[in-house]
């Protein structure tokens, strides 16, 4: 009976604390709209008034208090909005403060364009994504909510086509980033479509139009006939062989008439980070922390071992991690066990 008793008690002790974890304080999830003078002018007609969803921790509207902020990348064919879905936010940031990591803004900019992905790259036919990232949206940011405004407390994240822009935006801006979090990167090491794949992209556009996957200003394929991953040879070439002089697409292809171009060819591996890496180590040793991983099932493996075996040969410190799973399968998990928990780690 006393056994009893003592276990009565200590479950009345209990069920307070239960209570107070099911009521646990929630954060929020904002949508706005954010206008990138990098993006304007852009011969696409992409809109440069972007989609953002903004993730509040839940102490920021019941204090004064300034947080670090990460900013996380989609990937290609799809915006921010299915990101915010696919990570599960904001229960996502919720799960990870309430277990201990710490309160921070979380932030997921739209990178669609014309050809269903910017591959948050500078160019005059797609726009300045890169620009727009690290310097339109983070002063937007900074200027109307609490960040700590210093790039130590800012992280920069982002899976595939955005773990690419992680990797290609933070070499480039160390001076706005302090930590990187490359999740299966692709675009790693770019290669210019054959000759066939151009013929039949050229053909694929001459067809008969069919419904678009999305309209003007970065929901799909507006020209692309079809929109999605049938797109990504038309986003890259737009993202890294631009030609103002070329309308209507504004690109040059790395063949025409059967012939190839060498200067154009080239251009597709110049945007290669597995290419340019070595001209940017002063800025990746300045960095805090980096870490990259992909999953054994991907086949962008070799390329994320290629990178990270890059950055050992140049002495620039970095996690590198080969996980179980393939391309897609552990986004989730992976952004709360370990995304998260890394910034709340690494960032001031």
């Amino acid at each position: 009976m006393r056994r009893l008793q003592r276990s009565l008690t200590g479950l009345a002790l209990l069920l307070p604390l239960l209570a107070a974890q099911t009521a646990a304080a929630q954060g929020t999830l904002e949508q706005i709209r954010v206008f990138g003078p990098s993006l304007e002018g852009n011969l696409e007609g992409n809109d440069p008034n972007r989609e953002v969803f903004v993730y509040l921790p839940p102490g920021y509207a019941e204090s004064d208090e300034r947080y670090p902020v990460v900013y996380y990348l989609h990937g290609y064919s799809v915006g921010a909005q299915a990101y915010v879905n696919l990570l599960g936010l904001p229960g996502a940031g919720d799960e990870a403060i309430a277990a201990g990591g710490r309160e921070m803004i979380l932030v997921l900019p739209d990178g669609n364009s014309r050809h269903s992905g910017s591959l948050y790259s500078n160019s005059p036919t797609t726009g300045d994504f890169e620009g727009f990232i690290a310097k339109d949206l983070v002063a937007y940011i900074d200027a109307n909510y609490r960040t700590i405004a210093a790039r130590e407390s800012r992280g920069l994240s982002g899976h595939s086509m955005g773990g690419y822009g992680t990797m290609r935006i933070g070499m480039k801006h160390p001076e706005v980033f302090g930590a990187l979090f490359a999740m299966s990167s692709c675009c790693l090491l770019n290669q210019a479509p054959s000759r066939e794949a151009v013929e039949q992209q050229v053909a694929r556009l001459s067809a008969p139009p069919q419904e678009a996957a999305g309209g003007r200003g970065g929901r799909g394929g507006r020209g692309g006939r079809g929109g999605g991953f049938g797109n990504a040879l038309l986003a890259q070439a737009a993202a890294w062989a631009p030609n103002p002089d070329n309308p209507p697409l504004y690109f040059d292809w790395p063949y025409e008439n059967g012939e190839l171009n060498p200067i154009v060819e080239a251009k597709w591996a110049a945007n290669s980070p597995l290419v340019f890496v070595d001209q940017y180590v002063p800025g990746l040793e300045s960095y805090r922390a980096i870490y990259i991983d992909v999953g054994d099932q991907d086949g962008l493996m070799a390329t994320n071992v290629q990178l990270s075996e890059a950055l050992e040969r140049l002495g620039v410190e970095h996690e590198f991690e080969v996980y179980e799973g393939d391309h897609g399968n552990r986004v989730a998990q992976r952004f709360r066990e370990n995304v998260v928990p890394f910034f709340a780690e690494h960032l001031r």
